[in-house]
């Protein structure tokens, strides 16, 4: 952790983060299951492209919460853009990943809270409301599901284990078909289950060997970063990337002994 990251109380950070999020996810699963009412639908860029009203009152939920606790704290969320802090902290929100399959009423969907003090990831967490699991890591304290310390995958080759997959609207053809075809040459398997951010941490617990996507944005993929690492795992240096935070950029996450194949059949630099 560096110099600035050790003067902020990244722990009560935690602590705190640990509680809204919850807190965030029962909201969520109030849309969920119908008790909040109609689920409102806004539409982005195209039909599968969309925000809800959900995606809205839970990242209201985290922002209110945080701020109330930490007001000098930036943040930077999917639906409500950037808002500078009074120190180094920024805080990086999904407040539903996967919300195609949540307004279709499919599991696979959850909330994202990162913790960045300057350049740096300090915190992650996770949360899947619909299997109330929550992943956790904070800088150099190791990685963990529901309190329970897990790590990432251990295997060696492609073949022994099944890849996360993303893709968009934003994914041409062209970049995603060599990857799926060198991955089944290889004998490998792949999954899509259409949230980023809950695949790296089954990436970050070893049930994948690791997760791949031409294109992300930062608040899906920040705190599967920090679970991945601090699980042993390995992934690019997303933050190197020139203006990605606003622009985005490629993420491959992967098992330790499996990064250098992965890094080959996707182009990505290791």
């Amino acid at each position: 952790m560096n110099k600035t990251a050790s003067r902020i109380d990244v722990e009560s950070r935690l602590e705190h983060a640990r509680d809204v999020i919850r807190a965030a996810g029962k909201r969520a699963m109030d849309y969920y299951d119908g008790t909040a009412g109609d689920l409102e639908i806004e539409v982005k860029a195209n039909a599968l492209d969309m925000v809800s009203i959900a995606d809205k009152n839970v990242e209201a939920i985290i922002r209110d919460r945080i701020a109330d606790a930490f007001p000098e704290d930036g943040f930077l969320g999917e639906e409500m853009g950037i808002e500078q802090g009074e120190n180094d902290c920024l805080w990086v929100i999904d407040p539903i990943d996967g919300t195609a399959c949540f307004v279709s009423q499919m599991p696979t969907w959850c909330i994202s809270v990162a913790l960045m003090v300057g350049n740096e990831v300090v915190l992650g967490l996770i949360y899947h409301p619909c299997g109330d699991e929550l992943f956790t890591a904070m800088k150099g304290e190791g990685a963990y599901v529901n309190g329970e310390p897990i790590e990432a995958s251990k295997v060696t080759k492609v073949s022994d284990g099944l890849l996360g997959l993303g893709l968009s609207h934003r994914t041409k053809s062209d970049v995603i078909v060599p990857v799926m075809t060198q991955l089944l040459d290889r004998e490998g398997m792949f999954i899509r289950n259409g949230s980023c951010a809950l695949m790296m941490a089954y990436a970050s617990a070893g049930r994948l060997i690791g997760y791949y996507e031409p294109h992300i944005n930062p608040w899906d993929c920040m705190a599967g970063i920090i679970l991945m690492t601090e699980a042993g795992g390995w992934t690019n240096d997303f933050l190197g990337i020139p203006n990605v935070l606003e622009d985005g950029g490629p993420i491959l996450a992967a098992g330790a002994n499996v990064a250098d194949e992965l890094a080959e059949i996707t182009g990505v630099k290791r």
